[in-house]
């Protein structure tokens, strides 16, 4: 769960995921596991790490554009409310599965060999670190990503066909209909309604805020509702803290539903 959150907080959480669970499944699978409580644990490390960083999820980078909040400053100020739900998330898993973590397992399934490429190894690693090394120093996030992803696409030799066989079309047509609905909300009066329910919700505290930030994102997800609240930020008082509060809530209200856990799970 640790690695799984520091890598999302880096590389998007998403990506995390799908990389981590065929691993895990074949790992436990080897040692004889039940693969679900790893699952679970994955699931919720790395929506609670990706709230560390911009980097973390769509919509912190939404946020982290709209802003204007620095990388590190970002870092700064979510990083103890990941450490800390990273804490409780493990004790939560940790009862929850306790007979299947707590016993010893046998199994005599040899994991195979993995194929490994060097030279793809490196020039990610590098791209990685460029990436990270242009955000601390402040470079704009957008054209961070873009001239690392730049490197990795100049350079590639696979097939566009093998990559085009990898995207997840479910996927893309879930997230087209959702904001297919935000814009529908944007051009009704229901918009009106929003900017005033966003206005009362700042005015009651942070607490309230978060409460309806997090009710919102299980309503059409967190996207969508980071998409509706961006307007409406720059009218509070504190817009900074009600960004950082805005990427908080939306991302740890995924751990409520089942919509940005399906992907693990």
């Amino acid at each position: 769960m640790t690695s799984a959150g520091i890598l999302s907080a880096l590389f998007l959480n998403d990506t995390i995921a799908i990389v981590m669970t065929p691993l895990i499944m074949e790992l436990a699978r080897a040692r004889g596991n039940n693969p679900i409580p790893f699952l679970v644990g994955l699931a919720l490390a790395v929506n609670i790490g990706s709230v560390t960083a911009i980097t973390g999820n769509p919509q912190n980078m939404i946020i982290g554009v709209a802003s204007g909040i620095g990388y590190f400053e970002f870092i700064k100020a979510q990083a103890p409310i990941a450490s800390g739900g990273m804490i409780i998330a493990w004790l939560v898993v940790w009862l929850v599965f306790r007979r299947e973590l707590g016993g010893r397992h046998h199994s005599t399934k040899t994991i195979s060999k993995p194929k490994t490429y060097p030279p793809l190894l490196w020039k990610s690693g590098i791209a990685a670190g460029l990436l990270l090394i242009a955000l601390l120093l402040g470079a704009p996030v957008p054209v961070a990503a873009l001239l690392a992803a730049s490197i990795l696409l100049v350079t590639r030799r696979t097939k566009p066909e093998r990559v085009f066989k990898e995207l997840d079309w479910n996927l893309l047509v879930f997230f087209i209909g959702l904001f297919i609905v935000t814009g529908a909300i944007e051009q009704t009066k229901w918009a009106e309604w929003l900017s005033v329910w966003i206005q009362s919700a700042a005015g009651m505290g942070i607490t309230v805020f978060s409460l309806a930030s997090a009710l919102l994102s299980n309503l059409i997800s967190n996207v969508p509702a980071v998409l509706l609240f961006r307007p409406h930020i720059t009218t509070l008082e504190n817009p900074e803290q009600a960004w950082l509060v805005l990427a908080m809530a939306t991302t740890l209200a995924g751990n409520l539903t089942y919509w940005d856990l399906w992907l693990t799970l």
